[in-house]
């Protein structure tokens, strides 16, 4: 960890770039959005429920159409504020939705595990 004097500034443990570790971010969030979306949908036809009031509110109106929608809205409002961010900072954002999308797929296998 270094400073520039106003803000502490970290260093990654490897020596990546900021742009290849957004770039891999990004992937991280087209499969964990893959993940959650097709977790989400077994669990229902298992008979479990989205817990999630907007989404289940998505699914119920629209189904697939709906939850991608949801999702697409999420990104959209991610890339908007993306370059609010100054560059080394930006993977911020992909990490932002990977991380919760992430664990909702452990969570949605967890629940589907259980009925099963």
């Amino acid at each position: 960890m270094s400073s520039d004097g106003a803000y502490p500034q970290f260093d990654l443990p490897l020596a990546v770039s900021p742009t290849a570790l957004e770039r891999a971010l990004w992937v991280l969030v087209a499969l964990s959005l893959l993940g959650d979306v097709l977790t989400t949908f077994a669990g229902l036809r298992l008979g479990l429920v989205e817990s999630n009031p907007v989404a289940r509110s998505a699914i119920d109106g629209h189904g697939f159409v709906g939850m991608f929608a949801l999702k697409g809205l999420a990104i959209a409002i991610g890339l908007v504020c993306r370059p609010l961010l100054p560059a080394a900072y930006r993977a911020i954002v992909p990490a932002g939705l990977a991380v919760p999308w992430t664990i909702a797929v452990c969570i949605n296998l967890y629940a589907i595990s259980t009925v099963m």
